[in-house]
Order: C-alpha cells, then structure tokens, then sequence
C-alpha cells in the first residue's frame, strides 16, 4: 500500500507541545500516512494568524488548533470553512466537561500553563540536580534524590533522568563497573534506587556510535571489553544479579522510547512509597 501524503497544520498560541504530543500519539497508529508537519506556535495576534492563514492556502490539509482567544479562534474557523479545510480545537472536549463539572467558566488565556509557578521553579530544581548528580556525581547527595537510577555505561540512565527531571523529579544516576567498589551513596539509600538494562547487541550499537562521537573514527576500539559482545553480556549479567541481590527493581529499556521508561519508573517508585507507608512504625 502506498504511503498518504498530507499535511497537517499544528497551530497554537503557545509552544505548540500540546499539539505536537496529540499529533505523535495519533499519527502513529497510521502505518501508511506520511505526514508532512507546520508548526505554528506562539499565535496570539491577528498579524501572526494571517502568516498562518496564507501557509494553510499555500499547502492545504487539516488543521489541529489550541487557540483560546475567541476573535482568532473564529477567524480561522471562517478561513478554513471558506477553503473546505477541516479544523479541529483540541482543548474544546475536555473544556467543555471540566467546565461542566466544576461549574466555572474557563479564562480563556493563552499560555496559561507555562505561568512561573512552584511546579514551573520543582522541574527547573530538578534539572540542576540531574546536572550535579548526572552518572555518579556528588554520590554524597543521593538522599536528596526522589529516586536513583543505576545501570551500566550507556543504558538510557541521563536521558531518563532529564526527561524525569522535566516532570519536576529530581534522579540521580550511578553508572555501575564490574571490578570496582561498590558506589558509595548505595551502601545504605534511603530513596527507591532502579535498574536499567538492555539487550547486549542493541548497547554495543549505542556504544559503538558514542565510540565514532568522541573518536571520530569508527573503528576505534571496536575490539575491547567496552563493545565485546561475550564482555558486555558478562556486564550486563553481573549488573542484574548486583540488583537482584540489592532488591532493586530493573527495567530493560531495549524496546522502550524514553517516555514509557519514564513512566515505568514513575510506576515503581510510587510502589516503593506504597511498601514504606504499609510498614508498621519503626519498620
């Protein structure tokens, strides 16, 4: 089957994630769509809808909205309606029901969610945290952590950490050696700790593109321990047993985006948590 060429419009008065995350998680589910994105963020006058109008005249295709502000919110509808294009504001479902329960009419002001709140000043905490405990730095600090993850070189324990760290958790991360010591801040934590593993091949492909990174040769030690398949095996087992033995929980992040590794981790920790409140005082 031939691929459906399209384009879709994704314009909002804001940064444009909303949208960018429904588009992602709705296009996905189509194997032969082939998508061709306009990304219109930070829409908020007249002047700045009319640039977006002309792109939408000059390549057509449907429209995914997060306008608030009634005036541009009905110019575009009228634009698009003129034209034959379908436009949809993706807000309006779920507006429309918390307005309904919660008996409150919505302010209707664009950006609302990026106000510099606490949640807004947590996540920025937390990403200097991740900075100063990113692979096993400032070990001494983990108990400030929300969480700790460990794993061996390369097996997705920063990018998880920041991405944890833009939901406003602080991680920290310990990389973990066969042959040396035991890192000190996880002789006795008192914060849930969680291991990453993955698939021997996919890691050595990680290890071998970060090898012709910081090289700039490909064939740079391709032949050592670091990217042996029977030696990163033997590492990724003596990880696992190391968990085992400590009680951690491990998530193989093989087939996992980060997003959903995230998200298991989130997962965990809450049981952790769990666990903690069910013991009885002094447990």
């Amino acid at each position: 089957m031939t691929a459906h060429r399209m384009n879709l419009h994704l314009v909002s008065d804001a940064t444009g994630e909303t949208l960018n995350s429904i588009a992602r998680a709705t296009v996905s589910q189509f194997e032969h769509a082939q998508i061709i994105y306009h990304r219109w963020s930070l829409i908020r006058t007249r002047f700045q809808l009319h640039r977006v109008l002309e792109g939408i005249e000059a390549e057509p295709g449907p429209v995914l909205s997060t306008l608030i502000e009634p005036g541009l919110r009905s110019e575009l509808e009228n634009f698009c309606s003129r034209i034959g294009i379908a436009v949809v504001h993706v807000l309006d479902p779920v507006l429309s029901l918390l307005q309904h329960h919660i008996g409150e009419q919505a302010i209707a002001r664009p950006g609302r969610q990026y106000v510099l709140d606490a949640d807004y000043f947590r996540r920025i905490d937390a990403m200097h945290f991740v900075l100063a405990h990113d692979d096993g730095q400032a070990q001494v600090g983990i108990n400030e952590a929300d969480l700790c993850l460990v794993g061996v070189s390369r097996s997705s324990k920063t990018p998880t950490s920041f991405y944890l760290a833009n939901r406003g958790v602080k991680a920290a991360n310990i990389p973990l050696v066969p042959g040396l010591p035991e890192p000190p801040g996880l002789e006795a934590p008192i914060v849930p700790v969680i291991g990453l593993t993955i698939d021997p091949e996919a890691l050595i492909e990680i290890r071998r593109h970060r090898l012709k990174l910081i090289g700039g040769q490909p064939n740079v030690q391709q032949n050592t321990a670091y990217v042996d398949l029977e030696s990163v095996k033997a590492e990724l087992i003596w990880a696992r047993r190391l968990c085992a033995r400590k009680g951690w929980p491990v998530i193989d992040v093989t087939r996992r985006s980060i997003e959903e590794t995230a998200a298991t981790v989130l997962q965990l920790v809450e049981a952790w948590h769990e666990r903690r409140r069910s013991l009885p005082p002094g447990g």
